[in-house]
């Protein structure tokens, strides 16, 4: 694999601090916690060659070493020009709204034609490595045929502090659906476990012993035989939305999986040729991972859920 050299000479301010916290402070594109497993893994070595294995042993004022950095393995495929609407890009991450349809990261029947390949081309290679071979700079993802936004990280310190907050469940996300029926009570909270169907591994289940799950959902807009509704994710499980709107009779319209259009509802769908769940990332707030400044993105509805809430408006 290809690798580069990042060499450090420790500076005064650095003397006596562990050897993974001052080489990762002196190479801010990389975690301590990336930086200890690359002294760990004889990555690291002085200036006469010799290698340090031991993140924990203290550095002096001068010293210098150099750092084998093992450039992440390319995705399934290489960089694509496919066209992105971009929300926000700095240095260290980028926010894409993302359109029904494209899915996220290589996998079997996606090898290419991904977001993935998309931020490969935009961003010339420049994407954290913490998400292997197939997902680089991937740090959560939306269903295929769900449209809206998504963050990536650039470089793996970015990640990791993205990854910090989705894990705290301190990531402001908010989808808009439109659902079967009218949910009554207009506004409450879905709290129900999910994991894979045991009936189908294919589906999402709500299942004891599940992962925690929760929803909270209130109604925008009645419209004729449905609604539009703001789900904000208080957790964020595969499939979440789609299974808790499900599991209270107001199935997301559209959805191939976890739906059952009504009669009321077909002739819409089919007049508009509305073939995908209709949910989209409405919102995203986060704390940048590297300046610690508050960020928020909204996204309006895209074209086609904009003409099916139209073709439903009462």
């Amino acid at each position: 694999m290809d690798r580069g050299v990042e060499v450090v000479q420790v500076q005064v301010a650095a003397s006596g601090l562990r050897l993974d916290r001052a080489l990762a402070d002196a190479v801010p594109q990389v975690s301590r916690e990336r930086m200890k497993a690359l002294i760990s893994s004889g990555q690291v070595s002085d200036a006469a060659g010799v290698l340090h294995r031991d993140p924990a042993r203290k550095t002096e004022a001068g010293q210098a070493f150099a750092i084998a950095l093992p450039r992440p393995a390319p995705a399934h495929n290489e960089a694509q020009a496919i066209p992105l609407m971009i929300a926000y890009e700095d240095e260290h991450l980028i926010v894409v709204d993302k359109p029904a349809g494209l899915v996220v990261h290589p996998a079997a029947g996606n090898l290419d034609g991904t977001l993935v390949n998309a931020l490969l081309h935009h961003c010339g290679g420049s994407l954290s490595g913490i998400g292997g071979v197939a997902r680089p700079g991937i740090v959560h993802r939306i269903d295929k045929d769900t449209s809206g936004l998504m963050v990536a990280a650039k470089h793996d310190r970015a990640h990791e502090g993205l990854a910090r907050q989705f894990a705290a469940h301190s990531i402001d996300r908010r989808y808009k659906a439109i659902v079967q029926g009218r949910p009554a009570p207009p506004a409450g909270t879905v709290d129900a476990p999910l994991a894979r169907s045991p009936a189908n591994r294919k589906k999402i289940a709500i299942v004891p012993g599940g992962k925690r799950a929760v929803t909270h959902y209130r109604t925008l807009s009645p419209l004729r035989h449905a609604a539009l509704v703001e789900c904000r994710l208080e957790t964020g499980r595969t499939h979440q939305v789609r299974v808790h709107m499900a599991s209270l009779g107001h199935s997301l319209l559209g959805d191939p999986v976890y739906g059952r259009t009504t009669h009321s509802l077909r002739g819409p769908l089919e007049t508009l040729n509305f073939r995908r769940q209709a949910l989209h990332a409405a919102h995203l707030g986060f704390i940048h991972p590297i300046n610690s400044s508050a960020l928020a993105f909204d996204s309006e509805l895209p074209a086609d859920m904009q003409e099916l809430f139209n073709i439903l408006r009462v």
